[in-house]
């Protein structure tokens, strides 16, 4: 589906509500970051590395594709697509660098949720206290799909350790508070995105219906930040020392 009829979003037309939101709440659901033509050939290009390619499996969750901007002249356009990285660089308010991108397909009737967590536990970052996440809609992404939901203001809890995302109770027993927050739901058309801060807790239904669903994930750093030490499948093969910056052509400053 492609299904792509609302005004699109840039950097000069995202509202200071928008970014009021995002500061707030942890998350901002942005319409039409990328336009119909744009959305059906990158669906495509994604589908075609999620059958050709082996990809890392969190189980029966997801199959994730990670760093295919490395690879692919058709993905590197939309991981460095100016306006993701615009209205990304001005909802975090400072530079920016990419920490990476993923491909997430979700199979049909997959039966298994993404639960709850957050995102930067698993990064081994050190100085980045901004990092944020443009989640992209290659089709529609409604609930019975496996569209997301956040749980607002979760980004201010940034000393909970790392959660396991296929364990519906890992967040709430490191915090026990949060099991009680509201959570918000938002279904997705083609081409629209969501921005998360790295600590806003998200999860995303199971995908029961007979297409697959099908998201890229573009995550940006602090320009700052610098590696902590921590093992990660992007960092582990560079050789990085810990306190090294997180810098150059595999880490460039976007936005």
């Amino acid at each position: 589906m492609t299904q792509t009829d609302t005004m699109q979003t840039t950097p000069r037309t995202l509202t200071p509500d928008r970014i009021d939101h995002f500061r707030e709440q942890g998350f901002v659901h942005i319409p039409g970051i990328i336009n119909a033509e744009e959305v059906e050939r990158f669906r495509v290009a994604a589908l075609r590395i999620y059958e050709t390619q082996e990809g890392l499996s969190a189980r029966d969750v997801f199959s994730q594709h990670v760093n295919v901007w490395r690879g692919d002249e058709t993905m590197r356009e939309l991981t460095l697509h100016p306006n993701v990285a615009g209205v990304a660089r001005k909802l975090a308010g400072v530079s920016l660098r990419l920490w990476h991108d993923q491909i997430l397909v979700k199979r049909p009737h997959n039966n298994t949720p993404t639960e709850f967590h957050q995102d930067q536990p698993y990064w081994p970052h050190d100085g980045s206290p901004n990092p944020i996440s443009a989640w992209i809609a290659l089709c529609d992404v409604p609930v019975e799909r496996g569209c997301m939901s956040f749980l607002p203001g979760s980004h201010r809890r940034t000393d909970l350790e790392r959660q396991d995302l296929s364990d519906a109770r890992s967040l709430f027993g490191i915090c026990p508070d949060l099991q009680w927050s509201p959570r918000v739901t938002v279904p997705l058309k083609a081409g629209d995105c969501t921005f998360h801060h790295g600590r806003c807790a998200h999860m995303a239904n199971a995908n029961e219906t007979d297409e697959p669903r099908v998201a890229h994930v573009v995550i940006y750093m602090d320009a700052a930040a610098r590696y902590d030490g921590k093992g990660h499948v992007v960092t582990d093969p560079l050789g990085l020392k810990l306190g090294d910056a997180l810098a150059g052509e595999m880490f460039p400053e976007l936005g």
